[in-house]
């Protein structure tokens, strides 16, 4: 009995030997097992998987290279930012009057500067503050202008102020020679006195005045002069009064 048992374990054991010296074909039948769900792996295959990865690759690193390019960026616009920043905070907190006499003061200290560099020998080639001769020219020029201007406002006639004047002239009686006492009105002659139109205007009882219009000159006639210089034919003019007076 003993001697059966330790037959079949050796058999036993020799049936597992078998099985992994058969492992080739069972590999070989898995394989055909996943090529028969997947298709055949071909080395095209394979091959296009790897070139997959390369590129896979490749593109990430070019990924990091410009992810740092960029943060440097960003840092550099940071600090610009900050300096600005800064900036504005001191022009802000120092007077606007402060920075206008610097302003004016450093063509003045550009000149100096310049002036030291060319060297006392070359003061008189380097003309910073323009020459004599061209103050004088610009002086000619300027009292040429004011000249022209000057003549120009001579030439232009002046506004005369004028006014019209409408005058009743009475005589003492409807016996008064009309024509007569009209022509004595008009016999008075002055410097800017014009006269115009008459009529006659009847007063009442057979009574007529001579209306008669002038322009005179407000600067050189007035009507007291007029007034005192007609009521001089007292043997026809009785009264002398002003009926309308208009500028012009």
């Amino acid at each position: 009995m003993p001697k059966q048992s330790t037959n079949m374990s050796g058999l036993q054991c020799l049936a597992a030997e078998n099985i992994w010296f058969d492992k080739q074909r069972y590999d070989e039948a898995e394989r055909r097992f996943y090529e028969g769900v997947n298709g055949p792996s071909t080395p095209q295959q394979q091959s296009s998987s790897h070139g997959g990865d390369q590129e896979l690759v490749s593109r990430m690193k070019s990924l990091e290279l410009e992810n740092q390019t960029l943060h440097k960026v960003v840092e550099n616009m940071r600090a610009a930012l900050q300096k600005l920043e800064s900036r504005v905070a001191m022009l802000e907190k120092s007077p606007a009057s402060a920075a206008v006499p610097c302003a004016k003061a450093a063509p003045v200290q550009a000149v100096k500067q310049v002036k030291v560099e060319n060297g006392g020998d070359d003061d008189d080639d380097l003309d910073l503050f323009g020459s004599d001769e061209e103050d004088e020219e610009a002086a000619r020029i300027k009292q040429e202008r004011v000249e022209a201007y000057t003549a120009k406002k001579a030439k232009k006639p002046t506004l005369i102020a004028k006014s019209s004047i409408l005058l009743d002239v009475k005589p003492w009686d409807d016996e008064t020679d009309m024509a007569k006492l009209e022509e004595c009105v008009r016999s008075v002659q002055m410097d800017g006195l014009l006269w115009g139109a008459s009529k006659l205007v009847p007063v009442g009882y057979g009574i007529k005045k001579l209306q008669i219009n002038c322009v005179v000159e407000d600067d050189k006639v007035g009507t007291d002069i007029l007034e005192e210089e007609i009521t001089k034919f007292e043997d026809f003019v009785q009264s002398v009064d002003v009926a309308a007076f208009n500028k012009i």
